[in-house]
């Protein structure tokens, strides 16, 4: 079972003029997506008990992702009030005291038998105690699962860039995969061309570094040869959801062939890593056609 931590919150997308919840949050997309992809996944985030809390666990229950690890609380949920520009999704969080920010490194419970990988990341690793809780995570298990982080950068919510440096510095060497939009990599490394800089990041130690870029297509860094996989075209309704979409096909993907273990991935293929990404792409896809973050059930996946 993939164990998935990090944000969930309330997408106020815009409509007819005004605003519809949705549910959302980079992680909690992913977790959604793996389990319409049919994977058994867990979820390890606190669930509010106010209104919006109920329609975050209605997907989760949907899809048949185990929340056993998911501590109820009274504090209010996360809202992302979501703009568009030119189809690009922009947010302003209110999120201070919220249910996922005060998740504390000591609400981080031994993790049972069954999970076998752990995908991290999103704007909960920016502040704490929340942060400190997903950083406490990985630390204590990257020695025996393995770890796919996706820090899924966003420059404005982060107000002390030095420590937030400090903490990917910290936690990118004890994961296993690390995936990074275009745009994350030019804010690590604002001098360096994307490519340089995903070199950069594999030099701290990951296995494989995924590189994305919307249209441009996918990358992968790793001690082979570059694997690349295309975008798939498709009319793009928004982009909201797309990469944490990409996230669990390669998860899906990596998952099905085998190779998601930490033995596995250190002597993984570019067939089985260009597999990945091409089963990222293709449910990312579906993602982008229609509003909001709403990633495919695995009978709507190209072959089924």
């Amino acid at each position: 079972m993939i164990l998935c931590s990090g944000e969930s919150l309330i997408d106020m997308v815009p409509e007819n003029g005004t605003f519809r919840p949705l549910a959302g949050g980079a992680v909690y997309n992913t977790t959604v997506a793996l389990g319409r992809l049919g994977e058994d996944v867990a979820y390890l985030w606190p669930i509010s008990r106010d209104s919006f809390g109920e329609m975050l666990l209605a997907p989760l229950n949907e899809a048949g992702i185990n929340i056993d690890l998911c501590p109820r609380t009274d504090r209010l949920t996360t809202l992302a009030l979501v703009t568009l520009d030119q189809g690009e999704a922009v947010y302003s969080f209110y999120d201070e005291g919220s249910a996922g920010r005060m998740l504390s490194p000591d609400d981080i419970p031994a993790l049972p038998d069954h999970i076998t990988a752990i995908f991290a990341g999103g704007i909960s690793l920016v502040p704490d105690p929340c942060g400190a809780a997903i950083e406490t995570l990985i630390e204590q298990n990257h020695t025996k699962l393995p770890v796919f982080l996706d820090p899924n950068i966003r420059p404005f919510f982060i107000q002390d860039a030095p420590a937030f440096r400090a903490r990917l510095n910290r936690i990118i060497p004890q994961c296993d995969i690390v995936k990074l939009s275009s745009d994350d990599l030019a804010w690590l490394y604002p001098d360096l061309g994307a490519p340089e800089a995903a070199q950069k990041v594999l030099q701290m130690g990951p296995r494989i570094v995924l590189q994305t870029g919307g249209s441009a297509g996918s990358h992968a860094h790793w001690a082979g040869e570059t694997v690349t996989a295309p975008a798939i075209r498709t009319t793009v309704a928004d982009t909201i959801g797309a990469g944490d979409t990409f996230n669990a096909g390669v998860l899906a993907s990596l998952r099905r062939q085998g190779v998601l273990g930490k033995e596995a991935l250190a002597n993984i293929s570019g067939e089985q890593i260009k597999a990945a990404l091409t089963l990222g792409a293709q449910a990312a896809a579906v993602t982008v056609s229609r509003a909001g973050a709403n990633p495919p059930w695995q009978h709507e996946m190209p072959g089924n």
